[in-house]
């Protein structure tokens, strides 16, 4: 990692995930002459939940992503790719602006946040002062202690799909989608169950886009079932293999050994006051330049998954607000007005997902409403959903040790 200068004061970019990683970059290119760029992500290793592609195609020519934590978790051999290490993360940043703290963040008050060094037994807790920060810490997930124990976590999980014969998977958004196509076409002699609360799958999207899905699910033989939904035992359904029932609302019942909960997590913002996050979906509400809505956080940006942008949550608008915040930043340390910000502009959603290993679908979303998408299905998907071509050389550049 880079080491920064003390006599400069500091931005912290909450979250190191994708969008997160970004700013940081964004942000160092733009302010690394006069402050710190000081990264606060409590895991050892970056998380390649879904990873940046680019597609062009003779009506396509877009970045967007596949999903490669369900990939891994139901394919062995690729578990390795998931977990990239940061010690490369900062070669966009110039040298000597940027750095790492390994912590979990607590409490983001104005000029201060508070944060708890993963890796240190005494559990003090630490503060930093900081003249802007940024908020990109996502949706939650649980902490993994380092990539041997991630490595683990999916080999258990493999093994319990590979052991399974009826597999019934809960929820029909993206991860929910990939999932159920991933595990039957791996495994075509298994039952496999996809249920959706929804009266389609991929519901935020065109309808054209539930009915290319619908068409694989059946070419697949994945039964699909539409508009109930799952009574979730309390503790959650058996992980020892056992057969037991998945009961929905309606009293129909799907037998299984083994249950998939693809619903969804939701936004990692816990550590800001509940006065700052929307009622209805916990994400930082923000005004149209990122900031958020409260006065008293002016110098507070949130983006990515955990903000209510208005926008898809997806990586490609997030990195476009990345660069938004940085601009902000950089005028509002010279002296510019609100007036003078740039704002965001809620991208056209779109999205590459892949409908079992080699199958795959590129849809954008109508530029006007009633109008048609555009899309293309292929079958040139690649098993590790070009980790290691793709997001290892984003974020680790010349770093060669898969297994590090």
């Amino acid at each position: 990692m880079n080491s920064v200068k003390s006599d400069k004061r500091n931005i912290v970019v909450v979250g190191g995930s994708y969008v997160g990683l970004k700013a940081v970059e964004f942000l160092a290119n733009a302010m690394h002459e006069s402050h710190n760029i000081l990264l606060i992500e409590k895991n050892s290793h970056f998380h390649a939940c879904a990873l940046l592609v680019h597609f062009t195609s003779v009506t396509l020519t877009l970045p967007q992503h596949l999903f490669a934590f369900p990939r891994f978790a139901v394919l062995p051999g690729y578990e390795h790719l998931a977990f990239i290490p940061y010690s490369n993360a900062f070669h966009a940043c110039p040298p000597g602006s940027s750095s790492l703290i390994r912590g979990l963040v607590s409490v983001v008050s104005p000029g201060k946040v508070e944060y708890t060094e993963v890796l240190s037994s005494s559990q003090e807790k630490k503060s930093l002062d900081y003249d802007y920060l940024v908020v990109a810490t996502g949706t939650y997930m649980p902490p993994i202690a380092g990539k041997k124990e991630g490595i683990e976590g999916m080999k258990v999980r493999q093994e319990a799909v590979r052991k399974a014969q009826r597999v019934v998977v809960v929820g029909g958004g993206a991860v929910g989608v990939q999932t159920a196509t991933d595990i039957k076409d791996i495994y075509p002699a298994k039952s496999v169950t996809l249920i959706h609360s929804r009266d389609r799958l991929m519901q935020t999207f065109h309808p054209k886009m539930h009915e290319v899905i619908m068409d694989r699910c059946t070419e697949l033989g994945i039964d699909v079932i539409l508009g109930d939904r799952v009574k979730v035992p309390q503790g959650g359904f058996p992980t020892d293999g056992s057969e037991f029932e998945v009961e929905l609302t309606s009293g129909r019942k799907v037998p299984a050994d083994l249950a998939f909960m693809s619903t969804g997590q939701p936004p990692a913002a816990s550590f800001l006051p509940r006065a700052l996050l929307s009622p209805t979906t916990g994400r930082v509400l923000v005004k149209p330049t990122l900031q958020l809505q409260d006065p008293a956080y002016a110098h507070v940006f949130a983006i990515g998954d955990v903000a209510e942008t208005g926008g898809p949550r997806q990586a490609r608008p997030g990195f476009k607000q990345a660069e938004i915040v940085s601009k902000n930043v950089r005028r509002l340390y010279e002296g510019n007005g609100e007036g003078q910000l740039e704002t965001y502009k809620p991208d056209l959603a779109g999205i590459h997902l892949s409908l079992g290993i080699k199958r795959n679908i590129k849809f954008r979303e109508p530029a006007s409403a009633g109008g048609e998408p555009t899309y293309s299905v292929e079958d040139d998907g690649q098993e590790d959903v070009g980790a290691a071509s793709r997001a290892w050389k984003m974020w680790a550049p010349g770093v060669q040790d898969y297994y590090s």
